[in-house]
């Protein structure tokens, strides 16, 4: 799988090239080269399975060889072993033809968890194999701040330090993002808005 900056002028890269780069160097967004395709027959194959599954399943497409599958699929069950709910993102009937789709079952209780616990492990086992270490450098206003730093504390390949306004961000989520005890993540409280926090972030 190859992934093309959506500006054009940036050389193609491969999953894990795209895992570490983040934005494209011409400032645009990496997208699929090609997209994957499952049929019919694909989706069939996986009704009933545990979610975990049926993610590393659909992920594989993008990631290629990237990451083999045997080990991308241990990082989905390890991944969303911590969840709240065995279905880990249950569809629940409200009424007859009205459902919703639960995604707070992840250890922050916010929707992005279900990317980041993949994510934080994902970057630990490229950045192994590759024999690298990184600082990330990111800016939040609450919950991406949160479900990130559940996700990458205590990763050996990776530190983290993100910043937040200070005063601006609900209680909770400032309680989760600095009573963390981990030696490679850090949180910084900005005096100010997110705009100065992600100012910071692009300087």
């Amino acid at each position: 799988m190859r992934y093309v900056s959506t500006r054009g002028q940036a050389p193609a890269r491969d999953f894990a090239g795209v895992l570490l780069a983040g934005l494209a160097e011409d400032g645009g967004l990496f997208v699929p080269e090609t997209w994957p395709t499952l049929s019919p027959v694909d989706l069939r194959s996986m009704r009933g399975l545990p979610y975990p599954e049926i993610a590393a399943r659909v992920m594989h497409l993008f990631v290629g060889d990237s990451i083999g599958f045997e080990a991308l699929s241990a990082i989905c069950r390890d991944a969303y072993a911590g969840f709240g709910s065995p279905a880990v993102a249950p569809l629940i009937q409200l009424e007859s033809n009205l459902w919703a789709l639960e995604l707070f079952h992840g250890p922050t209780l916010a929707f992005k968890d279900m990317a980041m616990q993949v994510l934080g492990r994902m970057f630990d086992l490229v950045l192994r194999e590759r024999g690298e270490r990184v600082t990330i450098v990111g800016a939040t206003s609450g919950d991406t701040g949160s479900a990130a730093i559940e996700a990458f504390q205590g990763r050996e390949q990776l530190d983290v330090v993100i910043m937040h306004p200070r005063g601006r961000t609900s209680e909770v989520q400032r309680r989760q993002m600095t009573t963390v005890n981990a030696a490679n993540i850090a949180n910084i409280a900005i005096e100010g808005t997110f705009d100065d926090c992600q100012d910071l972030v692009k300087a």
